[in-house]
């Protein structure tokens, strides 16, 4: 039933059990011979914890007041032990700056040494020393729950931008999957609406990558929304990578663009991020050489230099027509220029001195080469 309950109502109910308790026990110690103005006092050291969440620092001001008059009026003893007070200064800790906290804390210490003053001429050092630890031990209390608090709030915040990041992640991976596949289907449907009266065997060929391009298409499409998914399965294909890099290069071969690839170096696994990076870096500007270079042949320079994965893909292409060069590097060379620096690396692009077009990236093999 308690769970149910509203925080505010919860101090509300707190402040009247409270205030109940100390209104009795007031009763007891006092008896008749202060009569009301004793139980209002009383009262005031604990009631006002029902707006503690509202006002703290109104809320302990009342409190310590009405302590401070019930001292010096000399009504006896200590209203509720203190907890009133206790409790406002855990929650002006919480709820409020540090240095408003040592304020409270001073003026609540003051206080306490005025009401054991006036209960006993003699008062004992060390329960005046306890008292105030009391004290200080609810504000160390209200200063750590704050910063629990804000610990909390700032790794909430932390996980909705991993999620924002993943989203955008998921955004620029559909984008190069679907970019690249349809290039292909796109090319491959025309050749065979072409020929297909004139040559059957082009044409058939032509419809198979349509088919096997789609399906893989398909394929990588559920494998990434599949990271959406709580109860993954295992039976999805691994993100590609330069391993897949003959499958890339044969499907673009297929679409009818010549394509070398020439490997120096010593070849070694890379991280999965990275590898995917290069991967579709490569496929992304072979989409764009398919996209705008019209009849080009293309070339792939993948070096693994003992420090800096270097990875060139370039076409000697014409340059789009109607001023349309600044399509050619096309949005996704800002997401794969994105996608480099993400892993420390750098992607430049740009027109070649003597024709057509090249994408350079640059990764550090020390940070992406598999430990």
């Amino acid at each position: 039933m308690l769970a149910k309950l509203t925080p505010i109502r919860l101090d509300l109910l707190l402040a009247v059990v409270l205030t109940w308790l100390t209104v009795a026990t007031t009763v007891k110690q006092v008896g008749g011979h202060h009569g009301w103005p004793a139980y209002a006092v009383a009262a005031l050291t604990v009631a006002p914890i029902a707006l503690r969440q509202l006002a703290p620092v109104v809320t302990m001001t009342v409190m310590l007041g009405a302590l401070t008059a019930y001292s010096l009026l000399e009504f006896g003893g200590l209203p509720s032990a203190g907890v009133g007070a206790l409790v406002g200064m855990f929650t002006v800790a919480t709820m409020r700056s540090r240095l408003v906290a040592a304020l409270v804390f001073l003026v609540t210490s003051f206080v306490v040494v005025v009401a054991f003053v006036r209960v006993s001429e003699v008062a004992a050092w060390s329960e005046i020393a306890q008292s105030i630890l009391v004290v200080l031990g609810a504000w160390v209390l209200g200063e750590g729950t704050k910063r629990w608090a804000e610990r909390a709030e700032r790794l909430a915040e932390e996980a909705a931008r991993a999620v924002a990041d993943e989203r955008v992640r998921i955004a620029r991976e559909l984008h190069d999957i679907v970019a690249h596949h349809m290039s292909v289907i796109s090319l491959q449907a025309g050749v065979a609406q072409y020929v297909l009266d004139t040559d059957l065997a082009t044409a058939r060929k032509a419809i198979t990558t349509v088919g096997d391009t789609s399906r893989e298409a398909l394929t990588e499409m559920r494998r990434l929304l599949d990271v959406l998914r709580v109860d993954h399965d295992d039976d999805y294909r691994p993100q590609p990578g330069l391993a897949a890099l003959d499958d890339l290069v044969e499907r673009a071969r297929g679409a009818g663009l010549p394509v070398d690839v020439v490997v120096t170096g010593q070849a070694r696994e890379l991280q999965p991020g990275p590898d995917l990076c290069a991967y579709r870096v490569v496929q992304e500007s072979l989409t764009n050489v398919l996209k705008h270079a019209g009849r080009a042949e293309a070339r792939i320079d993948v070096d693994y230099g003992e420090q800096t994965l270097v990875l060139k893909v370039t076409d000697n292409g014409r340059p789009p027509h109607d001023g349309a060069a600044s399509d050619h590097p096309s949005h996704g060379i800002r997401g794969m220029r994105e996608r480099a620096e993400l892993y420390g690396g750098v992607l430049t692009a740009g027109p070649l001195a003597d024709g057509g077009f090249g994408v350079v990236l640059r990764l550090p093999m020390g940070e992406v080469a598999a430990r």
